[in-house]
């Protein structure tokens, strides 16, 4: 007796693709597609890109973004700025022998009441005293809290991510003791104001 084949549904072909966009501040670009069976079931999912893909300058492929999508209109997935991170393997291409590296975690509050964690780090050209390590701290979180104040949440994360903030904790902390080189580590969005 001949057995009975039971045809399988290929899901894929059920599925639409949806383009994925930036937010608005990031100049608002298409970073890929993603499937689903629902637009509901992108609403959360995490994207993952580069600074380069989206600038498209080469030099800024170790800074990762995290994203979420947060909203879908027609084919396009909206997403929101969750945080950044500097790769692994840039950060060890930094770290050298017989120098400093300092590092400070703070939380800000911006302009217009969100509340991001702020990861600086520095490297010194020597080993630095300790009371340098601690005056180059204090440094780096005073300039961070001054212009997470000044700014508002856009304007502060592309500060963070375009490398402006670290000039500036460079150019204010450089006369304690010679840096080599400063960086937004990570940052992080711990809260979002409540939309009035």
């Amino acid at each position: 007796m001949a057995r009975k084949v039971q045809r399988k549904l290929d899901k894929w072909k059920s599925k639409t693709w949806y383009n994925v966009e930036t937010p608005e501040f990031i100049s608002r670009t298409n970073i890929g597609v993603t499937p689903a069976e629902e637009p509901e079931q992108l609403i959360g999912r995490i994207v993952e890109t580069t600074v380069g893909e989206i600038a498209n300058d080469f030099t800024k492929h170790n800074t990762k973004l995290r994203l979420e999508i947060d909203n879908v209109s027609g084919d396009i997935a909206n997403t929101r700025f969750l945080g950044h991170e500097i790769t692994t393997d840039y950060l060890r291409s930094i770290v050298k022998r017989q120098t400093s590296r300092i590092d400070a975690n703070l939380d800000v509050k911006t302009k217009d009441g969100y509340v991001i964690r702020v990861k600086p780090i520095c490297f010194t050209v020597k080993r630095a005293r300790t009371s340098q390590i601690k005056g180059i701290r204090e440094v780096m979180a005073k300039i961070v809290l001054e212009r997470a104040a000044e700014l508002n949440f856009e304007q502060f994360i592309e500060e963070a991510i375009m490398g402006k903030l670290s000039a500036n904790i460079y150019r204010n902390a450089k006369s304690i003791y010679p840096l080599r080189r400063v960086e937004i580590r990570k940052t992080e969005v711990k809260t979002v104001p409540a939309k009035v």
